[in-house]
């Protein structure tokens, strides 16, 4: 790999830490988040089968995961508008890094940001399994 294709999760952890901290108030990071959401690439409506919808999470979440060990490139949508904020977040942070660096990365930024107290519990939850797939599919590479 070269210089430019390196992808550093903690970089990115720490850029979307400083992008919610304009946010003091968390009415405005939930905006902030559905807007995120809303510039995810739209998954085909052919993509969105069942096979693919992740289990655990309230809402519908369809989750690809491509790659191989060295580069796994993440895909997913949901019908939810905060959901697909947090994907939009997970793969920020996750896609187009190796397995290795998914398995090594904890997500502090969910801690950092305040997600871990203002989430529902369903929410939480789904935040869980989504991110929980994504570990499991990147240990399965190993």
């Amino acid at each position: 790999m070269n210089a430019s294709t390196i992808h550093d999760p903690a970089a990115v952890q720490d850029e979307i830490i400083d992008s919610f901290g304009l946010f003091p108030e968390w009415l405005d990071r939930y905006q902030y988040l559905i807007d995120l959401g809303k510039k995810l690439t739209p998954l085909d409506g052919e993509e969105k089968t069942d096979d693919k919808l992740l289990a655990g999470c309230q809402s519908r979440v369809w989750l690809y995961l491509e790659g191989d060990a060295d580069r796994v490139v993440i895909r997913a949508n949901s019908d939810a508008a905060i959901v697909s904020g947090l994907i939009a977040l997970l793969t920020q942070v996750y896609s187009g890094c190796s397995a290795r660096q998914i398995v090594d990365t904890e997500p502090y930024f969910i801690r950092e940001i305040g997600l871990s107290d203002h989430l529902s519990p369903t929410r939480a939850n789904g935040l869980h399994a989504m991110l929980n797939a994504i570990k499991n599919h990147a240990r399965s590479l190993l």
